[in-house]
């Protein structure tokens, strides 16, 4: 006979299974409901942070085409002042070498200035004087000097200022380079999406890099390259005005010195000339007159040999009378004529002695005063041959070096000379 057997187990109420029934199902719809909440939260999320992604992503896409506008008018910018730049260190170059030149030019003057006075040197006796001529040399050469000196320190500015401009170059070529350098970055930036190959997840890619700056010290940075290299052209561009300015000053002062110099050196040939022509006629006239009193000094040496001839005669006469016998020896008319022609004689022979011993002197004067003149001569031929020749050297201020031909020979040749005129007559007198 079968028996009734029970699992040994907590029995649960009826009330406890309803609650639990009634739990589990409101308990699902609750949970359902919290589902259908997430899930109508996570869409609004997805499509929330779908529609908040794509327009920042299109919002950074426009701020990074906007800042590749930005750099790429900047770097325009700096292309256009590297240019500007460029030219303007070759214009200040060609001005700087064309004061070089000038410079290097200014030595021929003042060498040529510099010769003239060391030929005038040579001159002799009175003729060194100082005169206009070397007064006008000394204010050329002077004048030559302060030139190069206004030359040299505009090269000396121009170097100065060459250096600051290279440096400056530099800079913007620095700048130029970072510019390129972020436009290749930031023009790879904008190409990127989602399907490109070499995104990834980064460590920590919002940290802020060493040494940044911000867009404030960004823009100052570049706009004070920028200004600095427009301000330093303007201030070459006005170098090289003052620069040519001051080659056509110093070149317009110097042929004004030079054609002052030239003016007073024909003015003072002229009157070297005149003097000489002066003294070569009172030589002229000087030896005329020694010819002239040459020839009295003979006429009266022969006139005194011939009174001294008749004072013999008289002589010789009353001599003999005096040997007349006894009473014959009378001082008769003949006595008396004869004793006066004597007196007559001897003071006729002492006068004409004297007139000759004045006729020796007045001759030895002229031979002296001769000498005098043509020492003066000399000096005044030499110094003609000096001034001609410092005329003649010039003349390289004006005719290019490979036309150059010296008109005047300087050098010294001992040549057959004919004697001088007063020589001559030293040996016709000897």
């Amino acid at each position: 006979m079968a028996t009734l057997s029970f699992k040994p187990s907590e029995r649960y109420r009826l009330s406890d299974w309803r609650t639990n029934s009634y739990l589990l199902s409101t308990n699902a719809e609750r949970q359902r409901d919290a589902s259908h909440q997430i899930r109508q939260e996570a869409r609004i999320l997805r499509n929330e942070t779908n529609n908040q992604i794509v327009w920042d992503e299109h919002d950074n896409r426009t701020r990074l085409a906007e800042r590749i506008d930005t750099v790429n008018r900047w770097k325009e910018m700096l292309d256009k002042c590297l240019t500007d730049l460029d030219a303007e260190i070759d214009s200040l170059t060609q001005a700087k070498e064309s004061a070089e030149q000038n410079l290097q030019a200014k030595n021929l003057p003042l060498d040529v200035a510099i010769e003239c006075l060391t030929l005038r040197e040579s001159r002799r006796d009175i003729d060194v004087v100082r005169d206009p001529v070397e007064e006008e040399l000394l204010k050329e050469v002077e004048v030559i000097e302060a030139t190069k000196k206004v030359l040299q320190e505009k090269i000396s500015q121009a170097f100065q200022h060459l250096h600051l401009l290279q440096e400056i170059r530099q800079q913007l070529n620095s700048d130029h380079r970072d510019k390129m350098e972020t436009l290749e970055i930031d023009r790879g930036c904008l190409s990127l999406n989602l399907t490109s190959p070499n995104i990834s997840l980064k460590v920590n890619p919002t940290r802020v890099p060493k040494d940044s700056t911000t867009l404030q010290q960004w823009d100052e940075f570049t706009r004070f390259n920028k200004n600095r290299a427009e301000a330093e052209m303007k201030a070459a561009i006005e170098l090289r005005e003052a620069i040519a300015l001051a080659i056509a000053q110093t070149n317009n002062e110097l042929d004004a010195q030079r054609v002052a110099t030239e003016f007073t050196f024909r003015k003072r040939l002229r009157e070297m000339e005149s003097f000489y022509s002066e003294l070569k006629w009172q030589e002229k006239n000087t030896l005329e007159e020694i010819a002239e009193l040459q020839g009295d000094i003979r006429r009266l040496e022969e006139d005194l040999r011939r009174k001294m001839m008749n004072l013999k005669l008289a002589h010789t006469r009353l001599e003999s009378r005096t040997y007349r016998p006894n009473v014959e020896l009378c001082r008769d008319q003949t006595q008396y004529g004869l004793i006066d022609e004597v007196h007559q004689l001897e003071a006729t022979i002492n006068t004409m002695k004297q007139k000759l011993a004045q006729t020796q002197n007045a001759l030895d004067a002229l031979f002296k005063h001769l000498a005098r003149i043509q020492a003066d001569i000399a000096c005044k031929t030499n110094t003609l041959l000096l001034d001609t020749k410092c005329m003649d050297t010039r003349r390289k201020l004006t005719v290019p070096a490979e036309k150059f031909v010296p008109q005047v020979d300087t050098f010294t040749r001992t040549t057959n000379r004919t004697l001088s005129p007063l020589k001559i007559c030293q040996l016709e007198l000897t």
